[in-house]
């Protein structure tokens, strides 16, 4: 589901978007293996970082971590190559292309 400020069912109060900023993204939601993730465009017009964090994917099976971390990895960084680790079988950590940090675990058999 995606829906741009210019398709708000309400009105938005006035200058919550800037000129130009009608198309930005109001609401989006997309899958990752089975977990949502939702996310929005932010019309302050200020140049927002990410830095000081990294989101955490966990998935089932090493061969969806690899197709996960390649994914993320296009036009990013990577951080620390997919390997095995003392809590999990296969884990990695990359800074994808928009700048936002990923560490992507299959949590250990237990």
């Amino acid at each position: 589901m995606t829906m741009r400020y210019k398709e708000s069912p309400e009105p938005l109060p006035p200058g919550m978007v800037p000129p130009g900023f009608e198309n930005k993204i109001m609401h989006t939601s997309f899958r990752i293996g089975k977990t949502i993730v939702m996310a929005a465009d932010d019309c302050s017009r200020k140049h927002q970082r990410f830095e000081g964090f990294f989101l955490s994917l966990s998935v089932s099976s090493d061969s969806e971590a690899r197709q996960a971390f390649d994914a993320l990895a296009e036009g990013g960084q990577v951080r620390m190559p997919l390997t095995k680790t003392f809590w999990s079988p296969c884990f990695g950590m990359v800074t994808d292309r928009f700048g936002v940090g990923w560490m992507v675990s299959v949590p250990a058999p237990h």
